[in-house]
């Protein structure tokens, strides 16, 4: 089976920043902004808010063994603070391929620290426009293998399940046979809007058979962002927590500072809000209720990413890191209290002595 044309996207998506201010961004760089087309009808409010901006990058191609990517890699930053860097490697020949192709691009070192340096070079220029700039370890390698057609007529269908055993070790990056547990699991997810196309969406990769699927392409990028936002967050929140936890235990013991603002107080509120603002942001950046297919794509990835955990699980942290700083802000209002309470009876008492003293 022979593939006549399509395409390879190798994903990197970073955490950069607090924000990043695109229209200023935008003067600065050359650059388009990012909206998705619709090739399926959509009212006109299916959009990013903002949408992001996507800087694309004349380069030499690079060569991974035997594989050649394309000389040009797209940029997408988004207002939230995320880099999302593309790479593009034509896809022409056997569909067998893929499968070299998928271990090839499976935590690539080599991709990985060109797209950092990409990254880096970036932020250099638009410094101006990014708010408290700090690349984060966190990355997020996606692949997506888009084929547009065949040197010969497929019915996808038919494609899909006589080749369900390839399929699965294309998405897992595994040459090795798969069980059929972990087959079936592999190409659980997957969708289609028509009778020539289709989409299977794993953890690692997804495959799409689809002449025209840049806008089911977006939500894979853009879920893909969202991960890396996610475990971000989450990561974050965790170390705040464990700050917050030693902040409650020393405040028993301090007594010093009581009529001055805790630092530690005021560190662990700028985290709290810091994470509510870029939990907002990501979650609201797309709406997709105007598409109801891309909605479905959406839940799909959505599910395979377990995106909806990520939310669970960064919601309870930030009501834990509510609770907490609510309990430090009560406990170091008490002691505040108590102070002022001892000073004015001591007051009371300089008062009612000194007279006294005065007399004999």
């Amino acid at each position: 089976m022979e593939i006549k044309s399509g395409s390879c996207y190798a994903l990197f998506a970073f955490d950069v920043a607090v924000a990043i201010d695109l229209d200023r961004t935008q003067r600065i760089v050359a650059t388009e902004r990012a909206a998705l087309r619709h090739k399926r009808r959509a009212p006109p409010y299916f959009d990013y808010r903002p949408a992001p901006l996507r800087v694309s990058e004349e380069t030499a191609p690079l060569l991974l063994g035997a594989i050649e990517t394309r000389s040009n890699v797209d940029l997408v930053l988004y207002d939230f603070g995320a880099v999302l860097v593309a790479y593009s490697i034509p896809l022409i020949g056997p569909f067998a391929f893929l499968l070299d192709l998928s271990e090839t691009l499976y935590d690539n070192a080599q991709l990985l620290a060109d797209a950092r340096r990409r990254v880096e070079r970036l932020l250099q220029v638009i410094a101006a426009a990014v708010d408290r700039q700090s690349i984060a370890e966190f990355v997020e390698d996606y692949v997506i293998f888009e084929i547009e057609s065949f040197g010969e007529p497929v019915d996808v269908k038919g494609f899909y399940l006589s080749r369900a055993q390839q399929l699965a070790q294309i998405l897992r990056a595994e040459r090795g046979e798969l069980s059929e547990e972990e087959v079936s699991d592999a190409i659980s997810h997957r969708i289609s809007f028509g009778p020539g196309d289709l989409a299977i969406i794993d953890w690692h990769a997804s495959i799409l058979f689809d002449a025209n699927g840049d806008d089911v392409r977006a939500v894979l990028e853009f879920a893909n962002v969202e991960l890396v936002e996610m475990r971000y967050l989450d990561s974050r929140l965790d170390q705040a927590l464990g700050r917050a936890y030693d902040s409650l235990a020393r405040s028993y013991k301090r007594f010093i500072k009581v009529l001055r603002p805790s630092t530690d107080l005021e560190h662990i509120g700028q985290l709290q809000v810091d994470g509510a603002i870029l939990f907002e942001g990501v979650n609201n950046a797309l709406k997709l209720l105007g598409d109801q297919y891309l909605a479905r794509v959406y839940r799909l990835v959505s599910q395979r990413f377990h995106l909806a955990e990520w939310d669970s699980s960064i919601l309870r942290k930030l009501d834990t890191l509510e609770s907490i700083y609510e309990k430090m802000a009560d406990r170091l209002a008490a002691v505040r209290m108590e102070v002022l309470e001892w000073i004015i009876i001591l007051l009371i008492f300089i008062e009612i002595v000194l007279p006294l003293g005065s007399c004999t």
